[in-house]
């Protein structure tokens, strides 16, 4: 049985009049994604591995709407998500609110194969985090400047304006024809999200 990979920075797309400066990287790490992952499956990994391994660097892109370079909530702070599924057997593991996990696809991994859970969030996410070791920053790590200047124009504009023009997602599939993993989803918050001490 063959495999296959799909890939998509996000919800909305890169528009054409994206000024090149800004669309080049954005497709250049779509690209360095498709090949890096398609190398994985040629290699024989696992279809959960490769999508970890793919949505990481994603993630680890400040041009996508996970991990460096969410989106910031009305603080200027950030309330990442994620969550990944097993095809094969319907294990899933999810977690959301986090501000200092550097890969929440990880997290969200390990939620899935060290725990009887399905879903993490906040501050119960921050300390799984912690216990299993995970690479952590501070949330100045995941801030940009692009992001910075969004959430001033959007305040200025008093409206919300999607980072290009849809609502944020980072989707990555990976496996053979019968699809052992299922899209793995990181979000940032939405724009529309207030800060959580205002629910």
């Amino acid at each position: 049985m063959g495999w296959a990979i799909a890939l998509h920075g996000g919800a909305g797309d890169i528009p054409r009049t994206l000024p090149p400066e800004r669309r080049e990287p954005r497709l250049a790490t779509l690209r360095r994604c498709l090949d890096l992952g398609a190398a994985a499956l040629r290699a024989g990994r696992s279809a959960l591995d490769v999508v970890e391994l793919v949505v990481r660097e994603l993630e680890d892109c400040p041009h996508f709407n996970a991990g460096k370079g969410s989106v910031l909530t009305s603080d200027g702070t950030v309330e990442m998500e994620a969550s990944v599924m097993d095809g094969t057997d319907m294990r899933c593991g999810a977690v959301s609110g986090l501000s200092t996990v550097v890969n929440p696809i990880s997290l969200a991994r390990l939620v899935m194969d060290k725990t009887p859970h399905i879903y993490l969030a906040f501050d119960g996410a921050e300390a799984f985090a912690r216990d299993q070791g995970v690479e952590i920053r501070d949330q100045s790590h995941f801030i940009t400047e692009e992001n910075i200047e969004r959430l001033r124009n959007a305040k200025e504009a008093n409206r919300v304006t999607p980072s290009q023009s849809k609502p944020p997602t980072t989707t990555t599939t990976a496996g053979p024809a019968r699809w052992a993993a299922w899209p793995s989803t990181p979000r940032a918050a939405w724009r529309r999200r207030p800060p959580r001490a205002a629910w």
